[in-house]
């Protein structure tokens, strides 16, 4: 018989590796086109994004309109969000370019700084944020990845978690408004 003691041991451990994700952004830098998120990001860039829950159902859907700049060597991403129930959200990122195609950056609601590196087609963002949930702000990771697909196009996949438990997924699609250098 199994003690309730090993029962719990293993109902946490399993919980623990729902958060990790087994992609190394190393291994897409063979991909092409090269992505670099200064330059994509530059200029007015239209998103367009779903956010699922762990069980798979719609949530929430969203448009973002972005506008990037590069000051100093870092990208100034200013997001405005408009949400499918006409609530509105705005963040601002500053985000470091830096040696080896790696990036920190922050933003109000992030906590700390989020470390980025890119290869190939595929850029890899991870953070935690300050997440409001029905009027309190809960702690939330992320793992976030985009992948550049053509000249115009980048689908990114983020998923979030709490406790190293999965609370769910956002899926985004973004579109260049201008041409990607």
């Amino acid at each position: 018989m199994i003690s309730k003691r090993y029962l719990w041991l293993l109902f946490f451990s399993v919980l623990s590796l729902t958060g990790c994700s087994s992609m190394k952004v190393n291994d897409f830098k063979n991909n092409k086109p090269e992505f670099k998120i200064e330059d994509y990001f530059q200029g007015k860039t239209q998103g367009w994004g779903i956010f699922e829950d762990r069980f798979g159902n719609l949530k929430r859907s969203f448009k973002v309109t972005m506008h990037g700049s590069i000051v100093n060597n870092q990208l100034i991403l200013d997001e405005d969000f408009i949400y499918d129930d006409g609530s509105v959200d705005k963040r601002i990122w500053t985000i470091d370019i830096l040696k080896n195609n790696a990036y920190k950056g922050t933003a109000d609601d992030v906590i700390g700084v989020a470390k980025g590196k890119r290869a190939g087609n595929a850029f890899n963002w991870q953070y935690e944020m300050n997440l409001p949930v029905d009027g309190r702000k809960w702690r939330v990771k992320f793992d976030d990845w985009l992948f550049l697909q053509d000249d115009n196009i980048v689908i990114n996949r983020a998923t979030m978690s709490k406790w190293g438990v999965k609370l769910g997924t956002l899926t985004f699609v973004f579109s260049k408004q201008e041409p990607y250098k």
